[in-house]
């Protein structure tokens, strides 16, 4: 049996960000840079580049291929191209870089997004805000007072309680965020590693999915949520026992109505172990539990939970259907401690796109709306409700916090710092070629769990600074104090 340690403390150092620097050996970056024939091999553009764009091959004598995605353009520094005697060197936009992403996940997100996993800050200069879609956090921006009493840094708490019921055993985590379900499955047993050591750093949680609780996993079980799913893969009485907090999956918000897949060529030998199938076979989770149809049956299966672990708190996770906010109040009262709200552009490239956005309401929505209906009924200070679902960026936390949610459930942004780029193959064959939503024995190594880990932990070390700066400008101490602080929001008209 594990002993279990959970989070008495909601510390998060900022020391514990490392760089770490990607696996791919060209990052993809906003500029091209290219040198033609005239080029000489002279070396002075590897002596006037700061940021190391050219270099010599390594045992020879001629120059390197220029390392494009370190150039910072040539309205910040241009000297490669001014100091070049011969007028080889031309820097124009990287037709690669305007390729990447979309207007969800712009190329300026995912840059951002690949320097914070590697530094532990955000950088300089990129947009990072905002995407480009055009609606939900994209058209809100803070709504900053005038005048604000400085606070020091030192001074500034973001972490939140995940039982606010007055009764159980109280958890705390040190950032408003946890990591949303990905199962052994849909991603490889490394990343779920990764993902379970940064939470453990980081004082947070990471989730199992539907996938079952692999063994590996069991050192880090203080910081893992273990799911119980409709098709009930890998459910076991041994995982609940020792599982800090139990995640009732009823719909996801990027698929509501169609259950989850997971496809024959993903089904190895391991994965199907886990989940006590069959090698090779698809395995699909029905829509619903047969079992649930009330508020009564729902009480049933929160009761099941406590009588196999009695010091676990149940989190239920429900998409955002127009009357979500009624469900939330009957999660309640059936003896929830977190509501999960999912709503519509979560889920990872094994969601189809005319689900995610046409059937679940997106969760700028369902927050304030469920948020409201909670405080009617008198019962909003009892409940942790937890939002995801499109949730890209620290700023998109805050303002999901200020719409009235507790805190926020973090997947595709973790991926991404793991060298995701979105690419959608997450489902089909072998799975992604990085070896992050993949079981392929050949693909799957190339995530080492360390170094996962730590590009993760650097992420939330980027994005605890930033809500830091934002909570000075805000006049908050507490992120707890921006719940449901509409007030401080503002909308983008015509974005």
């Amino acid at each position: 049996m594990v002993e279990l340690k959970f989070h008495d403390t909601v510390d998060f150092k900022a020391e514990v960000a490392e760089q770490a620097p990607s696996r791919l050996q060209h990052r993809i970056g906003p500029w091209a840079v290219d040198v033609n024939r005239n080029c000489i091999e002279c070396g002075i553009c590897i002596e006037e580049c700061p940021t190391g764009v050219f270099a010599v091959q390594p045992g020879r004598h001629h120059l390197a291929a220029p390392r494009a995605g370190r150039c910072v353009g040539p309205e910040d520094c241009n000297r490669c191209v001014e100091e070049c005697p011969v007028d080889a060197i031309t820097i124009s936009p990287s037709s690669n870089y305007a390729a990447l992403g979309d207007r969800r996940w712009t190329n300026d997100l995912l840059a951002a997004t690949f320097h914070a996993a590697r530094y532990g800050v955000l950088p300089d200069g990129t947009p990072y805000g905002m995407g480009d879609s055009g609606g939900g956090f994209d058209q809100l921006r803070f709504n900053f007072p005038h005048e604000v009493e400085p606070i020091p840094t030192g001074e500034i708490d973001t972490s939140i309680p995940l039982n606010r019921r007055g009764e159980g055993r109280e958890i705390a985590i040190a950032i408003p965020v946890y990591g949303g379900g990905m199962s052994f499955g849909s991603v490889s047993l490394n990343v779920m590693l990764a993902r379970a050591i940064a939470a453990r750093r980081t004082g947070t949680f990471t989730c199992t999915g539907e996938g079952g609780y692999p063994g590996p996993l069991l050192r880090y079980a203080d910081s893992i949520i273990t799911q119980v799913a409709t098709g009930l893969f890998g459910v076991r009485e041994q995982t609940i026992q020792v599982a800090p907090i139990v995640e009732f999956k009823y719909a996801q918000g990027a698929k509501p109505g169609l259950g989850g897949h997971l496809l024959s060529d993903k089904v190895t030998k391991a994965v199907a172990h886990v989940r006590e199938a069959v090698e090779g076979t698809s395995l699909f989770s029905p829509f619903p539990f047969h079992s649930v149809y009330s508020v009564e049956d729902h009480k049933k299966h929160v009761d099941w939970i406590r009588t196999v672990n009695p010091d676990a708190l149940v989190s239920v996770k429900v998409s955002t259907p127009e009357d979500v906010d009624m469900v939330a109040v009957g999660s309640y009262y059936a003896g929830a401690h977190i509501i999960h709200l999912d709503g519509a552009y979560g889920g990872t490239g094994a969601a189809p796109d005319i689900a995610k956005k046409n059937i679940a309401m997106p969760i700028e929505y369902a927050i304030p709306r469920t948020h409201r209906f909670l405080e009617k009924e008198g019962i909003r200070d009892q409940v942790t409700l937890i939002a995801s679902g499109g949730i890209r960026t620290p700023h998109d936390v805050l303002k999901a916090i200020m719409l009235g949610a507790d805190g926020c459930v973090i997947g595709t942004a973790e991926l991404v710092a793991v060298d995701c780029v979105r690419c959608g193959n997450c489902e089909s064959g072998r799975g992604c070629p990085l070896g992050i939503a993949t079981t392929d024995t050949e693909l799957a190594p190339l995530i080492e769990a360390e170094w996962g880990a730590q590009r993760i932990v650097n992420m939330y070390a980027a994005w605890r600074q930033e809500w830091v700066r934002l909570m000075q400008q805000l006049g908050v101490r507490s992120v707890r104090a921006l719940r449901g602080r509409t007030d401080l929001l503002a909308y983008n008209k015509g974005a």
